[in-house]
């Protein structure tokens, strides 16, 4: 099964400063059809205007993975954690027993983020935050996995979910497979570009849910970027 939700269909709202879109239900956009898949309870697409950001504020028992699409974003939280995620890169934060943690685009230019939320499988631990650089020429042609919960996935940030956050940069007419297996769900977004994903054509920042399916095959259209999360 692959349903593709077009990004002019997506949920959100323009708040000057912030121009959200939601996959899934999230703040006063509801829709009963689309709380999660499976475990990904959240997948929002944001631009954040230049000098402005979300204020401290908290979280528990969720799984947060920011990819930085564009620009570069600065967190803080009250763990003393400080660091700046720039374009291609990716940072976690595990909230646990809770946390609080503030986001800035302390860039002179816009900053577009995925924030992907995931329900953990293990509840009740300490808070963690982390990041790290993923160079987009490291995934040329090919998945790689940026956040995991799973053992042997190399350097992939760690998190609390039996699920993976991969990515992949595609030129145009180029393929490549993602093991997705048949009792899993598939949530995938490409940042740019034209795809097909097992034949099913999919254009820039709309969602393609995806289950009962072994392999999914993504073919660029055009030149693209791809994240796909894999998930119980």
């Amino acid at each position: 099964m692959i349903e593709v939700r077009p990004f002019a269909g997506l949920g959100g709202a323009n708040h000057g400063w912030l121009n959200a879109k939601h996959h899934f239900s999230f703040a006063n956009y509801y829709d009963p059809r689309r709380m999660s898949w499976g475990a990904l309870r959240v997948w929002n697409d944001d631009e954040i205007a230049a000098g402005t950001g979300f204020p401290p504020h908290p979280h528990a028992d969720m799984e947060i993975i920011t990819y930085v699409r564009e620009g570069a974003i600065t967190h803080e939280d009250s763990l003393g954690n400080k660091g700046r995620t720039e374009a291609g890169d990716v940072q976690v934060m595990s909230a646990g027993t809770g946390i609080r943690h503030a986001e800035y685009n302390a860039e002179p230019e816009l900053t577009r983020i995925f924030q992907i939320w995931i329900e953990p499988t293990r509840r009740g631990e300490k808070p963690s935050w982390g990041s790290r650089p993923f160079p987009k020429g490291e995934r040329a042609g090919q998945f790689v996995v940026l956040a995991s919960g799973f053992d042997g996935d190399g350097d992939a940030l760690p998190i609390r979910a039996e699920a993976r956050v991969v990515a992949a940069t595609l030129k145009a007419g180029q393929s490549a497979g993602y093991p997705l297996g048949a009792t899993r769900r598939g949530y995938l977004v490409p940042a740019q570009g034209e795809i097909e994903v097992n034949g099913v054509r999919a254009n820039a920042r709309d969602g393609v849910a995806i289950a009962d399916t072994e392999t999914v095959t993504i073919t660029a259209l055009s030149d693209t970027e791809i994240v796909l999360v894999d998930a119980a």
